[in-house]
């Protein structure tokens, strides 16, 4: 069993819990990702690692409702505990050699990119971190970002906060300009990361794609969180729990990846009001 340490609600939908897990801390690196159960009953759901307190012996996760486990977790309070917590898992971001990156984050994706921004910073390489949200409501991690950036641009869809604009503007201001990178990363949404990554294509700018699909054992052996690459004119298959999470983003194929995200929705939705439903009774 693992303690939930500290709880924070960063806005509506999205809460930040330290967990008590030493021997998770002190492996964790920017990146990589744990499982959970909430309880002997649940179900197995990836979350990627916020930050780590080797001293503590606790790890930072932050997490989206959108489904019945997530719904679960989120009633739970400090003191309390999680049935498992298994990590680190994946593979640790790459930054070597990168002393100029630009780190472009959506919505809760920030929260992976939070980690990974930092660890950056206290390399010594310059960073570009450019974070969007729908609304002013949804805003997570603003002065986070702020304390390890050197050039922080904050985005709002409509305008609320920020600059107006999803977080392809300015991208596109910047190369434009003449601006370089070693590496563009982006995490978030499937749909904004395959933007980010047509934006930098005429540049010729590597990019680095975050991958959070459908998980279950991590460990490489459900294929359920399977990714199709395209290499050099050749369909490869991977998988993101234990290849990833990071992959080239002019490889993947995004279309594939948000078809089968697509593809438990419904039920999912169904879930999460039955978990719901269950709490209101309560």
């Amino acid at each position: 069993m693992y303690q939930i340490v500290t709880k924070k609600v960063l806005n509506p939908t999205v809460t930040q819990m330290e967990i008590a897990a030493p021997l998770v801390a002190n492996k964790a690196k920017p990146g990589q990702f744990i499982i959970l159960r909430v309880d002997e009953d649940g179900e197995r759901i990836p979350l990627t690692i916020a930050g780590a307190d080797k001293s503590n012996g606790t790890v930072k996760i932050i997490f989206q409702i959108v489904g019945a486990t997530t719904e679960k977790l989120g009633h739970k309070e400090a003191g309390e505990y999680l049935q498992d917590f298994v990590g680190p898992l994946g593979v640790a971001t790459h930054t070597d050699g990168i002393k100029k990156v630009c780190i472009v984050g959506g919505g809760v994706g920030c929260a992976i990119a939070m980690p990974v921004a930092q660890e950056f910073h206290a390399l010594g390489a310059e960073v570009t971190s450019i974070i969007g949200f729908r609304n002013r409501d949804l805003v997570i991690l603003e002065d986070e970002f702020k304390a390890c950036s050197d050039r922080m641009f904050l985005m709002t869809d409509d305008g609320s906060y920020g600059r107006h604009g999803n977080v392809c503007v300015p991208l596109t201001e910047l190369l434009k300009d003449g601006e370089t990178f070693d590496m563009i990363i982006t995490i978030g949404p499937l749909i904004m990361m395959k933007f980010v990554v047509e934006v930098a294509r005429p540049f010729g700018i590597p990019v680095t794609a975050s991958m959070n699909p459908i998980m279950i054992d991590g460990t490489g052996m459900c294929g359920g969180c399977r990714l199709t690459l395209n290499q050099d004119g050749k369909k490869v298959t991977k998988f993101a729990c234990v290849d990833g999470p990071d992959f080239n983003g002019y490889e993947i194929d995004f279309d594939e990846a948000m078809s089968r995200g697509r593809m438990y929705s419904d039920f999912e939705h169904r879930a999460h009001e039955k978990t719901c439903n269950l709490f209101r009774k309560a």
